[in-house]
């Protein structure tokens, strides 16, 4: 047992699929839907630029810089308590995906009130599990963002951030994480419900925050275990007993 802190192509000339592409129900929070002669000549893509950065475009950064430097100046605060624990959820199931898909089998999940967390598992290839706490949660925070920019889009991940959190609590998880997964799974059901129901877009400022902040403490995760500390149950120092040239850094 292992323990981890922490039919043929379809006939494109069919104009259902030619103009499927171009349907202007279509409403990208973050997209301009006028396009230049340059653009519709390519497809609608704008190699070049030339129209960056619209209103989207300048709408979706400073949302993404405004959660950044509220991230920085409540990190060590409690109101980021919450988040940091769901950021370590999301790590523990980058183990607990990676032993699925391996064919190993997930015993126990769970996540602790000091930021920590431990992924319980028989079988699998440790080398594709141990590190895929770090890539999973760099690929779930990237998830988020790029899906917050359509209001459909964001549902779609908002529910599998649902599903995943609901499948979880079947891994014999602990009492601080049965409490996490709970909380989040109202708060976004919350916010999907007053996102269908009252006004829109709503969710996607949600799903947005979520993407921003899991991928900012996977940076934070991955440079605190591998440059500024080494602590032996670490992720880092699991690579580096398999794969001893994954030496992190010692700290005097």
């Amino acid at each position: 047992m292992g323990y981890l802190r922490q039919d043929p192509l379809p006939e494109l000339s069919d104009p259902f699929y030619a103009t499927s592409d171009a349907d202007p129900t279509t409403d990208w929070l973050f997209e301009d839907a006028t396009l230049t002669a340059d653009e519709t000549s390519t497809g609608g893509t704008d190699w070049q630029l030339k129209t960056c950065c619209g209103t989207y475009e300048i709408v979706f950064l400073c949302l993404m810089a405004g959660y950044l430097v509220i991230i920085y100046f409540t990190w060590n605060t409690m109101l980021m308590k919450p988040m940091k624990l769901l950021a370590v959820f999301v790590h523990e199931m980058g183990h607990a995906t990676a032993c699925w898909m391996t064919c190993g089998s997930v015993k126990a999940i769970e996540v602790y009130g000091n930021e920590g967390g431990v992924t319980k598992y028989v079988g699998g290839w440790r080398w594709f599990i141990i590190p895929a706490g770090y890539v999973g949660g760099a690929f779930w925070g990237a998830f988020f963002v790029v899906l917050s920019g359509n209001r459909w889009a964001s549902l779609v991940a908002a529910i599998l951030f649902c599903l995943a959190m609901s499948v979880s609590l079947f891994f014999s998880p602990n009492k601080t994480m049965v409490f996490l997964n709970l909380g989040f799974i109202l708060l976004t059901v919350a916010f999907i419900l007053i996102d269908q129901l009252v006004i829109h877009p709503f969710l996607q400022y949600l799903t947005l925050f979520y993407g921003v902040f899991i991928g900012s403490f996977s940076v934070y995760d991955i440079y605190d275990d591998l440059i500024t500390r080494t602590v032996e149950g670490s992720d880092a120092h699991a690579c580096h007993k398999l794969i001893p040239c994954c030496m992190p850094s010692i700290s005097s």
